[in-house]
């Protein structure tokens, strides 16, 4: 598995951090493994950590209601958008839960990570829990605008307005802002430290019994990227992941990411993280390395 994992990673051309960890051994295989990478939608993992630590607190619980209103919505949030009348669209927490790490869905991660405390809360818990390594910047609107390289507005939730100015902007400014987004990313994080981190809250070490289900839970249910990791994993095998993308220019993409823990029939439990921090590859080139990995990691599993 090491020697595959490692010509994998050195045929791919773009910058690709990879880490494969299997509870409970000595042992882990990574390549630019300890390079700081953009998350991008990964990061929502962090936002639901946050979350359902505070209903571990009593602070607030799953089915309260909520009402999520337009000045609520934010970038690349299309089918939330939809949702959101003149008086709002009326929810549940639990349901935003779900929306955001089923469904990638940005407004739903915005509003829970209003309700957990902001981005302060969100680097608050990761730095109590010892998640070190793990990086978490401002929210989805100032990423994304500082990726495309404009100054956030409040009138880009409307719409597509942020689509708008951003396609006002030179090819110049565009790239020396993607260029200083992936080099030196606000929610970087590596690649084994994330690993680390999905090896933990499998174990149950980072939320209660219940949190601990629901969040993995979850990621097992998520319909993002079924080409990527998940398209190596054997049908038997017990799959819960995260993906994550960001925006495209020119052919270039600011991350292309799966970040996942792959349960075997016997119960071990591996970590698998790959993160393509930058790259112009074609999309299929980027899900064979993805599919690649993981699936060597099950042809190898020691049964």
């Amino acid at each position: 598995m090491v020697a595959g994992i490692r010509s994998l990673w050195a045929a791919y051309p773009d910058r690709a951090g990879i880490a494969v960890i299997r509870a409970d051994a000595p042992w882990a295989i990574s390549h630019r493994g300890d390079e700081a990478m953009p998350q991008q939608s990964v990061s929502k993992l962090w936002v639901a950590l946050t979350f359902l630590q505070g209903v571990d607190d009593g602070r607030w619980s799953l089915d309260e209601s909520v009402t999520v209103r337009k000045s609520d919505v934010t970038v690349f949030s299309a089918a939330m958008a939809n949702l959101v009348g003149e008086s709002g669209y009326k929810t549940t927490y639990r349901n935003l839960l779900e929306m955001a790490l089923i469904k990638s869905d940005n407004t739903a991660n915005a509003v829970l990570l209003s309700k957990a405390g902001g981005p302060s809360a969100v680097r608050a818990v990761l730095a109590a829990k010892g998640l070190s390594g793990i990086k978490f910047g401002g929210g989805e609107h100032l990423l994304q605008a500082g990726t495309a390289g404009l100054e956030w507005k409040e009138e880009y939730r409307e719409g597509r307005k942020f689509q708008a100015a951003r396609a006002l902007l030179s090819d110049e400014a565009r790239k020396a802002a993607m260029d200083a987004y992936t080099s030196n990313p606000p929610d970087g994080a590596t690649p084994i430290a994330i690993a680390r981190a999905l090896l933990r809250l499998n174990k149950g070490d980072l939320l209660s019994p219940s949190g601990t289900r629901l969040m993995l839970g979850l990621m097992q249910r998520s319909i993002t990227g079924p080409q990527r990791l998940k398209a190596g994993v054997p049908a038997d095998w017990i799959f819960g992941h995260k993906t994550g993308t960001g925006q495209d220019f020119k052919g270039r993409t600011s991350g292309y990411n799966d970040v996942s823990f792959m349960t075997a029939p016997d119960g071990t439990t591996y970590a698998v993280v790959v993160q393509i921090a930058d790259t112009t590859r074609p999309v299929p080139e980027r899900q064979q390395l993805m599919q690649g990995i993981s699936a060597l990691v099950a042809t190898n599993h020691e049964r």
